[in-house]
């Protein structure tokens, strides 16, 4: 009777559970998968179903996990910075245990000790300040290199594959830093990539695009065991082997270095990665840090630079204005430097439209909650995904005025410096809260100075018979759907440019 009573009073006394966010009517243990299999690709199906639920929140079940898609900023806060110490782990996905060689990296590793040794490592050690100063002259030696290359396409015409020019300078450059040397093989004469070089920007790419993919056997892992169901474990599997083809080998070299005495010195990040002192790395964890950065890296610049030069060329005005303030601040008798970027915040603005508009993916790295919650009035159970829009917060109707339309002014403030971190998450170029990027100065820096280097360096032009750029988008991602190439002009003294 005393329980009885007990159980009643605890019933009547507690407060309803809120409810899941709206979302469709899941099946029996397999929830929505089979819908999702239905309509691909799954980011634009999920964010149809949010336009037209009218939902800013949504809630998708995929066999025992609850997928939850964000596009509105002030809830993107709360699950990523209010409320990130439940929010900040990873799921276990096949695609992530892969890549990272069993979580061994920093983006893709669960909350824990060894993420916690990893991220002390790149903050103070990798991507501090002081490492950021030291490498200046390797990243002066990439910028001029890439003005280099962009010279010698006069020979053929003048014509530019822009995508190329942005994945070329920014795997060119990461090697730079981390692995002392521009190319895997030989490289072309005229500075572009080779074969090596290709393979190696491809295979990034694919890893890239299945990471985070909405695989099947994520959210039912005993088929891991049955069957590659939806092909994606062979073609991860696959780009990755590729990768590590080419820097495996090279790491191992300089690890062998290091034993025997033959390399003393530090000359780049992975001599700071081999010598670490109180927390050494086994040669395992540096190869998986070693792709992990160089994943990290890749894809945002070239995909910013491709968008930003295409929506700059499409109109004249905003190219115009860009290239009076380069002109403005740095001259025609010298080339744009590091030590100028502050002062560009046209050109800042123009990289910070073309993540707002254009982002590299669909939805951030997706967070795991390790405790029951409540966001936004919704209830989120424990395990559940967040991943949180980086469209519908870059263009939300009720945050940007036409939000489709490319206008780096929205983001001038012409009493402080334009910084390219969106803290208040309106725009998604770098994640906030614990798992923030720790990347941003080399990243802001890398990408504000390409273009910098392209606009100050050249004029561009459509090729013949074509009106204006295609800004149509992939159906598959958001990539955009045709590389840009564009004809590119030297419009500064001939002697700045180098020739060897």
């Amino acid at each position: 009777c005393y329980l009885y009573s007990y159980f009643l009073s605890k019933f009547l006394t507690s407060e309803p559970r809120p409810p899941l966010p709206p979302g469709p009517t899941p099946l029996p243990y397999i929830g929505s998968i089979i819908n999702m299999l239905r309509n691909k690709p799954t980011f634009r199906w999920i964010h149809r179903m949010m336009d037209e639920m009218n939902t800013k929140i949504l809630c998708v079940r995929l066999g025992n996990v609850h997928i939850i898609a964000v596009s509105d900023p002030d809830i993107a806060l709360e699950f990523l910075k209010d409320k990130d110490g439940i929010y900040s782990s990873r799921p276990d996905c096949m695609s992530g245990y892969l890549t990272s060689g069993g979580y061994l990296d920093t983006v893709l590793a669960p909350m824990g000790d060894h993420w916690k040794k990893m991220r002390n490592i790149l903050s103070r050690e990798i991507l501090s300040g002081a490492k950021h100063k030291w490498l200046l002259k390797k990243r002066n030696e990439e910028d001029e290199n890439i003005l280099r290359y962009i010279h010698n396409q006069g020979d053929t015409g003048g014509i530019v594959n822009v995508r190329i020019v942005g994945q070329q300078y920014t795997t060119n450059m990461l090697r730079k830093l981390l692995l002392g040397r521009r190319y895997f093989g030989k490289g072309k004469e005229d500075g572009g990539p080779g074969e090596e070089e290709i393979e190696y920007a491809d295979s990034l790419w694919t890893i890239l695009v299945y990471l985070n993919a909405f695989c099947v056997t994520d959210y039912f892992p005993w088929l891991r065991w049955i069957t590659d169901f939806d092909g994606h474990e062979k073609i991860i599997r696959n780009a990755i082997l590729s990768a590590r083809k080419y820097q495996d080998p090279l790491i191992d070299e300089r690890i062998q270095q290091w034993k025997d005495g033959v390399r003393t010195q530090q000359d780049d990040l992975l001599d700071v990665l081999i010598t670490l002192k109180k927390t050494p790395l086994t040669a395992d964890e540096i190869k998986a840090q070693t792709l992990d950065m160089m994943l990290a890296g890749f894809d945002n610049i070239s995909n910013n630079i491709e968008w930003a030069m295409a929506e700059m060329i499409n109109q004249p005005k905003i190219f115009d204005k860009a290239v009076q303030e380069l002109d403005f601040v740095v001259g025609k008798d010298r080339l744009v430097q590091e030590s100028d970027l502050p002062k560009l915040n046209y050109i800042k603005s123009c990289v910070k439209e073309a993540f707002r508009l254009h982002p590299v993916a669909p939805f951030n790295v997706p967070h795991v909650t390790t405790a029951d919650s409540t966001v936004a009035g919704y209830f989120i159970p424990k395990g559940s995904h967040v991943i949180v829009s980086r469209l519908g917060l870059g263009r939300n109707r009720e945050v940007w005025d036409k939000p489709h339309t490319f206008n780096p002014d929205r983001h001038m403030n012409y009493d402080k410096e334009v910084v390219l971190v969106d803290h208040n998450l309106h725009t998604f170029s770098f994640s906030t809260g614990r798992r923030g990027c720790p990347g941003v100065l080399l990243g802001s820096t890398m990408t504000t100075m390409l273009l910098a280097r392209l606009v100050h360096g050249f004029t561009w032009e459509l090729p013949p018979n074509e009106p204006h750029v295609d800004l149509k988008e992939n159906m598959c991602d958001i990539a955009k759907a045709k590389p840009l190439f564009a004809l590119a002009k030297p419009r500064l003294p001939h002697h700045l440019y180098p020739t060897c």
